[in-house]
């Protein structure tokens, strides 16, 4: 920016190193405490849970959580695909090295000095593994502003492999949409380790929607959409979907679903892009701002 009473072009400098402690300290954390609208959520959700295999399982997760936390071990063996979505203020001027690079290591020393299970191959078909969870996945923004935000997810193997996106037509409509979600969680029963969330990204282009659908995830839990016609989509959504009786664990009961939370982005007028990306019900994001 340009300081008015000098003339003068200042940016902030941050070092890179700063990026690495911070997603160090984030993969741990995220790995070992649930957020708490999380918590809140599954503590609704036993209160309201009818099935007695469903109330049991609902109550071993929160009984779960309380031990990772207060042990500040994993919540669940499977620690994650290592996304990041970053935000980059473009006043600041990164020194120090080669940031994408800084980012890696934060999860390679994070997951290593966290005693966090390696869970990714370096090739997707002849499977040796990096033993240090790297490569993240990064998604770069260049926004105004001199902050960096960071938000870093770990998101299991499991629920990833039951998402799905799919190119409707524009005359499919809401209807379509809606049908495609409940057809991919439906199809998903109790592989995705329910009670889910539930990442809907609509619009876009293919790998668009893909991005929109699990920065969906990343939105605090059960905080709706800002527009009313997702809003209700969302509320609409997460009834037919608690409908289906798949149940905690896939056990049966009323609550399949935590949360419906849906992204959308500008489209072709020839394409009505849709993926569903699903989450366990363990969210585990956190974000920081440096």
């Amino acid at each position: 920016m340009i300081d008015l009473t000098t003339g003068v072009f200042t940016v902030r400098k941050l070092d890179v190193a700063q990026l690495t402690q911070a997603v160090a300290e984030m993969v741990q954390k995220v790995n070992y405490e649930l957020d708490p609208n999380v918590l809140g959520s599954l503590r609704q959700a036993s209160a309201i849970e009818e099935s007695p295999y469903g109330k049991d399982v609902l109550e071993q997760l929160l009984q779960n959580a309380e031990i990772a936390k207060t042990e500040q071990v994993p919540i669940c063996q499977d620690t994650g695909f290592t996304v990041i979505f970053l935000e980059l203020g473009q006043e600041v001027y990164l020194t120090g090295g080669d940031a994408n690079e800084a980012l890696q290591e934060g999860v390679r020393l994070g997951y290593k000095s966290g005693y966090l299970r390696p869970s990714i191959v370096a090739d997707p078909l002849r499977r040796v593994n990096t033993n240090d969870n790297t490569p993240a996945v990064i998604h770069w923004q260049l926004v105004p502003g001199n902050n960096v935000r960071i938000t870093v997810m770990a998101k299991g193997g499991g629920s990833e492999n039951a998402s799905a996106v799919k190119m409707l037509k524009p005359a499919d409509g809401a209807a379509g949409v809606m049908d495609f979600v409940v057809e991919t969680v439906s199809q998903a029963g109790g592989n995705a380790c329910p009670p889910m969330l539930i990442g809907v990204g609509i619009g876009g282009t293919m790998e668009k929607a893909a991005a929109l659908a699990k920065k969906a995830l990343m939105r605090p839990l059960g905080q709706p959409h800002p527009d009313d016609y997702y809003s209700s989509m969302e509320r609409k959504l997460l009834e037919r979907l608690n409908r289906l009786g798949i149940g905690p664990a896939g056990l049966g009961g009323k609550i399949t679903v935590l949360a419906v939370q849906i992204e959308t982005f500008p489209t072709h007028i020839a394409g009505l892009p849709v993926a569903v990306n699903l989450n366990c019900h363990a969210a585990r994001h956190l974000t920081r701002v440096l």
